[in-house]
């Protein structure tokens, strides 16, 4: 199983960025989706998630119309648009995968890819 994060970068506040993470090895369509992020000296945060139908989204408060999770089950990839980027919003970013289910913690997750940087500066 490969989860493979791309998108991330440096960009400035109130900037946007898609993040994607293309899954290969599993059966796509019956596997949930999540974003986590970890900032230096943090602890792993989940940032936002979608269960296996695509329907079902959990967002973390501070990226409540900001940010969209989204799955393509044809490209095997979940996204997560990224608008109105803040400082704070600066961590490396990761996705991971489960079973069906909508998962909004790490251990309700399989499958975890590396990460991708993204960094707001002010």
């Amino acid at each position: 199983v490969q989860l493979q994060a791309s998108g991330g970068g440096l960009v400035q506040a109130g900037d946007s960025l898609k993040l994607s993470c293309v899954v290969s090895g599993i059966s796509f369509s019956n596997y949930g989706l999540g974003w986590f992020r970890q900032a230096p000296g943090e602890e792993r945060e989940i940032v936002a998630s979608i269960d296996w139908t695509g329907t079902a989204t959990y967002y973390q408060d501070s990226v409540k119309g900001r940010f969209t999770i989204s799955k393509d089950n044809a490209k095997k990839t979940v996204y997560l648009q990224m608008n109105g980027l803040k400082p704070e919003d600066t961590a490396v970013y990761y996705c991971a995968a489960r079973a069906f289910g909508l998962g909004t913690v790490q251990r309700d997750f399989d499958y975890w890819g590396q990460g991708t940087q993204v960094t707001v500066s002010s």
